[in-house]
């Protein structure tokens, strides 16, 4: 126990260390790019910090398990969007720019619509994850060019020489390799000392193992937020989700031995649950243009419902209907009638 103790600590002090070369160096690029620190976010950070979903995904596909791959991917976005958000709001409450209420939340409940209407057939096939990646493609290269063009019209800033941008590069990609080593880490020492308590395999796998591979975002955005970096810890998230669903789907299509399996399960439950969640931003986002610590501690407390219902689903217990029944005749229209509320009453406040 001691060990696996010392190894969980070692894994989250690789985790903080990483974030902090990571979100440095990125802020510092956006500077010498004459990009914002909001595209830097929801790209270089972004695509960096979904490494592990990505070689999770991957392997998933190559070894036959279709299941693994489309459940990491959405479990991500889920747990992004609630967890991430929720916390690094609860820690100070994270304006959002314009453009992402423009431009990339809007893209990132597209794309996650689309999901939906691309699987119905139960499978994602190599034509269409080709036509994502093409997507992401089209996507990368609009924000930087837009970025560019609406930094060159702010003031003028200092950008670092070249001996600086060779030490953030550095910075950015020694962050991003302590981050995967640090999440693996954890992780697994997660699970021995889990083990070790008498915790079931099915808790472990539906709460440490699938939050696993969102550490890097969790870590990145947080010290983003304690930093004031709140650009990039938003856009960490909002430009994972896009890029887990067009690039891990997209490359797990053309990797895999053909098609990627899409379960009826997935089709039925998790898949809407994404939607669903993905939906829930656009009210908070476009009302008031920030998310608050209250939205915050609602984000969090529906991941713990979500993740209450995996666990009794696969469980089969006896209460999963009555907790069913409390959040889809409670809960579920308490929500939507709140939201609607507060989006109302955050479009009638002066800008």
């Amino acid at each position: 126990m001691l060990s696996e103790t010392l190894t969980l600590l070692a894994g989250l002090a690789l985790l903080v260390g990483g974030a902090e070369l990571l979100v440095r160096g990125a802020s510092r690029l956006a500077i010498a790019a004459g990009v914002s620190p909001l595209v830097i976010g929801l790209t270089v950070v972004a695509y960096g910090t979904s490494a592990p979903e990505m070689a999770v995904s991957l392997l998933a596909t190559v070894h036959g398990q279709p299941d693994v791959a489309v459940g990491n991917v959405v479990g991500s976005n889920i747990f992004n969007v609630l967890v991430i958000l929720g916390i690094s709001a609860l820690i100070a409450p994270l304006a959002v720019s314009a453009q992402l209420v423009r431009l990339d939340v809007p893209v990132m409940v597209v794309v996650s619509v689309l999901l939906l209407p691309i699987a119905r057939d139960g499978d994602i096939s190599p034509l269409e994850g080709g036509l994502m990646l093409l997507a992401l493609v089209v996507y990368t290269v609009y924000i930087v060019r837009q970025g560019r063009r609406e930094t060159a019209q702010g003031p003028v800033v200092e950008r670092p020489g070249r001996r600086g941008i060779v030490i953030d590069i550095g910075r950015v990609l020694i962050g991003l390799t302590l981050l995967v080593v640090g999440s693996r880490l954890l992780v697994e020492a997660a699970i021995t000392i889990a083990r070790d308590l008498g915790v079931s395999e099915l808790v472990i796998g539906l709460t440490l193992v699938a939050a696993g591979t969102s550490l890097p975002e969790l870590a990145t955005s947080v010290l983003a937020a304690i930093r004031g970096e709140r650009d990039i810890a938003v856009g960490n998230v909002v430009g994972s989700n896009i890029f887990n669903i067009i690039a891990i789907l997209g490359v797990s299509a053309l990797a895999g031995q053909g098609e990627v399996t899409i379960s009826a399960a997935a089709l039925r439950f998790d898949i809407p649950v994404m939607i669903g969640v993905a939906l829930l931003c656009l009210p908070i986002f476009f009302a008031h243009r920030r998310i608050s610590r209250l939205a915050g501690a609602l984000f969090v407390s529906y991941y713990g419902c979500y993740a209450t219902y995996l666990i009794l689903a696969a469980a089969q217990h006896d209460a999963l209907p009555a907790f069913s029944n409390v959040m889809l005749l409670f809960v579920l229209p308490g929500t939507i009638a709140g939201v609607l509320f507060s989006a109302f009453r955050g479009l009638q406040q002066p800008r």
